[in-house]
């Protein structure tokens, strides 16, 4: 943390809103962006985003520091991102290759490819929206907002192998869910 940021939330936490102004402005972009990345609606990340001030201006009093004050925000608006999460919907797009390796990439898209695509797509967004909302937000924070487990596991305070197993398990019933869509076609 540069000494100029523990200053400035010293003094915010002896309540100098110039200092706390100065923090905002020092971190919405961040927030708001990581707030765009997971509602994928400007106005709700917008509201999100200001709400994790409101929150960080109330409970600064009791950070002590033992992480950085970026990743304390980002706890916090992950946690109301969380807390929305089963109202969301999901864009595949920013998914990760893992995840999404089933979906051919075709040189010639012909409309036959062109529509198993979208099936496929459509298929793997509800089958994330049907996921658990502990690994719905673990597939998030690992594809949308490409954080590693070690970050995971720090926003969450969760348990470094936790993080990996629910990303794994999250990730098994994916494909498994895939596997069911192509042994239809298949079959059809």
């Amino acid at each position: 943390m540069a000494d100029s940021e523990q200053t400035l939330i010293q003094k915010a936490q002896k309540g100098d809103p110039d200092a706390f102004a100065a923090l905002v402005n020092e971190h919405q972009r961040y927030v708001y962006n990581l707030a765009l990345r997971v509602v994928k609606d400007e106005n709700e990340a917008l509201d999100l985003a200001q709400e994790t001030f409101v929150r960080a201006w109330t409970a600064l009093p009791n950070f002590k520091g033992q992480s950085q004050f970026r990743t304390w925000l980002y706890r916090i608006v992950t946690n109301l991102c969380y807390n929305r999460l089963p109202n969301l919907r999901r864009s595949l797009n920013d998914l990760g290759d893992d995840v999404m390796e089933e979906i051919p990439e075709p040189h010639w898209v012909t409309p036959d490819q062109t529509f198993e695509e979208n099936e496929t797509k459509q298929h793997l967004q509800d089958a994330i929206q049907s996921l658990d909302s502990n690994y719905q937000i673990l597939i998030t924070l690992r594809y949308q907002n490409e954080l590693s487990y070690e970050e995971i596991a720090s926003t969450l305070n969760l348990p470094l192998g936790t993080v990996k197993t629910g990303i794994f398990r999250a990730k098994e019933q994916l494909r498994k869910s895939l596997a069911q869509l192509e042994e239809t076609w298949i079959t059809a």
